[in-house]
């Protein structure tokens, strides 16, 4: 047919193969191929049946993102349109069977849903996650979907947008078998039969009898509401997806689908889709790297070695595991070694409990884990990473003593989440071969690294870092090494101004609230609690003496530590926790506050949500625009998905820097201007920032000229 779509004839079945590498995704061409082939295939007397199937790894993993990136930005013709290419395939006089490995996500199982019948795989993936990028599915996957699986289900596969695998589709009807064994042979086999038993064919928009009736569907639409507001807090496409299953019950099919297609057009227009599908692009951008090529050699990783069994110690440990690299884990008492991995294993004991995995992988998983107390092994290592605490004497003292031990090819590598990366290397013999890795908490559960570049650190050690979190099921952002590198620079200006804020009027609880509904995973104040004061403060002494003389910081974090209030593990911080770390406001706190800015000669006064908003989430962009310009960062975007994947900013708003964009650069320039004139040298305009919004243009626009110049050189 075309170059994207093959048809041949296997045992009177006629067998279209989708080969738009690498996840035969609906670019144009392909839904045109479908069609060309299907029409042959009617034509050919030889063939009773037709089977449609993916070449490669896959089914149809979905709709081609770049076309739905540009109906979002309004370069493009409008979002594609399948109502045609999907009643081509349902109104075959030949049975459909569609076969399915790999993904049929999306498109594809919209796609998929136009068939007579699916088969699968046992695991095969299917679902509709188009949630994640803002938009509902918008080739009838609204209409069609309830009409297979009943209301509920569709309901809540469109809005966690989570995919199902074969066995749990076929409970719910949305797939007719499971195929052991080679795919194809059982799927035209099952055509075959189809083909022999005759009879009509069944029609997915013809079906009404999982559509339920409207006194029933009141209260599931009333329930996959709330389910949409509590899961996707404040995102637009979750409850919109719920609108359109609802048109799917009280409607018509093709009035349904109409209503489907508006709800469509207005998602896509939002600013909602233009920022995930922003931070879709972004994560997927961030492994190149301009200097290190895709054919750079890496080191294998077979054998890791972790210096620390505490929190992160642990759940890297856990992450390598994961993935079936076998780990040494160090500690130097054997009680708390013991802690350590007794955490580890009451975490694989909720996993099971939970359904995600089984007794025989837990116990495959923990068998990887070697615990220790000495440095036995650690010469055959591939890879030593140190999870000691946050102390620069101790970071060099480890290092010195690995370097005398490790074999020379093996990669050393630091968790430090703010310290030099090139003086903890300047102990060892082969700066070359450090690098940081510096993992988020929980570091089994967290997607973020952030891989940390010294001076010295040789491409192939960048390279394999790169490959190391991919493995892991990580996002892997390469960063320049200054203090806190990307994501904690940003983060302590953000938190110093939060505690500014409640020595200023504002309380710990109403920040919280105003970043939470603002998007934010959770509150700074909470985040502080959670990871601990004493760690807070362990940072801030180590920078102390960068601090200006005459300047003034926050003082009450310092207070709390002093008082041996660490935040959750002493059941107190922030705010006051229970026995099931449950916080409360704490009066006792709020007394402390107001002392504090008495004795300060801070005039209190109420401070509205906005301004909360404003002088969080802005002294972000500004050090972020610091950092872009001194190249710690190689793209705004970077930035962006640093902060999405490690540090909770909401998704739907892309980011802070593509945050920034949406606001206007210049309003945000000129309103740093006015904290700058108000609260002193911290909100001092970064250069970036402002001659940005003197051209009138955004992040995004310096991203892409310098990919530009980039690729020009």
């Amino acid at each position: 047919m075309n170059k994207f779509v093959n048809l041949a004839t296997q045992d009177g079945v006629a067998v279209i193969t989708i080969n738009n590498p690498p996840v035969n995704a609906l670019s144009p061409g392909v839904p045109e191929g479908l069609v060309e082939a299907l029409d042959a295939a009617e034509r050919d007397p030889s063939a009773r049946a037709i089977v449609i199937i993916g070449g490669g790894r896959t089914f149809i993993a979905g709709a081609d993102i770049k076309e739905l990136e540009l109906a979002a930005s309004g370069r493009g013709s409008g979002p594609p349109e399948f109502h045609g290419i999907l009643a081509r395939i349902e109104d075959s006089t030949k049975p459909v069977v569609m076969a399915i490995h790999g993904t049929a996500l999306g498109g594809g199982n919209e796609v998929a849903m136009a068939g007579h019948y699916r088969v699968a795989v046992p695991d095969a993936q299917i679902g509709q996650p188009e949630v994640n990028l803002g938009i509902i599915p918008g080739a009838e996957g609204t209409q069609r979907l309830p009409r297979l699986v009943g209301v509920a289900a569709a309901i809540d596969l469109c809005v966690s947008g989570k995919p199902i695998r074969a066995p749990e589709a076929l409970k719910l009807g949305l797939i007719d078998r499971v195929i052991e064994g080679d795919l194809l042979a059982g799927a035209v086999a099952f055509a075959r039969a189809i083909a022999d038993k005759g009879g009509a064919l069944p029609k997915t928009r013809e079906l009404s009898d999982k559509l339920g009736s409207e006194f029933v569907n009141a209260s599931i639409f009333a329930a996959g509401r709330d389910q949409a507001r509590k899961t996707r807090r404040n995102m637009i496409a979750p409850l919109m997806a719920v609108d359109a299953i609802e048109a799917a019950a009280t409607l018509p099919f093709d009035e349904g689908c109409k209503k489907e297609r508006e709800i469509f057009e207005e998602c896509i227009a939002s600013d909602q889709a233009r920022a995930l599908i922003h931070a879709f692009f972004a994560e997927r951008a961030v492994a190149k790297i301009p200097d290190i090529p895709k054919e750079t050699a890496v080191y294998n990783i077979r054998q890791a070695a972790i210096i620390g069994a505490g929190t992160m110690g642990g759940g890297i440990a856990m992450a390598c595991a994961n993935a079936g690299i076998a780990v040494l884990l160090k500690e130097v008492e054997q009680t708390a070694l013991d802690r350590g991995l007794a955490i580890i294993r009451k975490n694989y004991e909720n996993s099971v409990k939970k359904g995600r995995f089984s007794q025989e992988v837990m116990d495959q998983r923990i068998a990887l884990i070697h615990p220790q107390l000495t440095y036995d092994g650690f010469a055959q290592a591939d890879l030593i990473i140190e999870a000691a605490f946050e102390s620069m004497e101790l970071k060099k003292r480890i290092f010195g003593e690995i370097d005398r031990i490790a074999q020379s090819d093996c990669v050393l590598a630091s968790n430090t989440s703010t310290l030099d990366i090139d003086e903890i290397a300047s102990v060892t013999s082969r700066p070359h071969m450090v690098i940081g890795l510096h993992f988020f908490s929980p570091a089994n559960v967290m997607r973020l690294v952030e891989i940390v570049r010294g001076k010295a650190t040789s491409r192939e050690v960048v390279a394999t870092a790169l490959a190391l979190a991919k493995k892991l099921g990580k996002v892997g952002v390469v960063v320049g090494n200054c203090r806190g590198f990307v994501g904690n620079r940003m983060m302590l200006p953000y938190m110093r101004e939060a505690q500014f804020l409640v020595e200023e009027g504002a309380t710990p609880e109403q920040v919280d609230r105003a970043l939470t509904n603002f998007g934010m995973a959770m509150g700074i104040f909470a985040v502080d609690d959670m990871g601990g004061i004493d760690l807070a403060w362990r940072v801030r002494q180590e920078y102390k003496h960068l601090e200006k003389p005459g300047v003034r910081m926050p003082i009450v974090l310092e207070k709390l530590f002093h008082l041996g209030r660490y935040g959750q593990k002493t059941g107190a911080g922030w705010y006051r926790y229970d026995e099931n770390r449950k916080p409360t406001a704490d009066p006792e706190v709020h007394a402390l506050i107001e002392k504090t800015a008495h004795e300060g000669g801070i005039e209190r006064r109420h401070i509205s949500d906005d301004e909360i908003i404003e002088r969080s989430i802005y002294i972000m962009i500004n050090e972020g625009a610091k950092i872009l310009e001194e190249g710690y960062a190689l793209r705004a975007a970077d930035i962006d998905v640093i902060y999405l994947t490690g540090y909770g900013f909401p998704a739907y708003r892309g980011g802070p820097m593509w945050y920034a964009d949406t606001v206007g650069l210049k309003q945000v320039r000129d309103r740093i201007r006015e904290f700058h004139e108000k609260h002193g040298e911290f909100w001092e305009p970064a250069p970036l920032l402002a001659k940005l919004a003197d051209q009138g243009e955004t992040f995004a626009d310096y991203d892409a000229a310098r990919e530009q110049s980039l690729a020009v050189a």
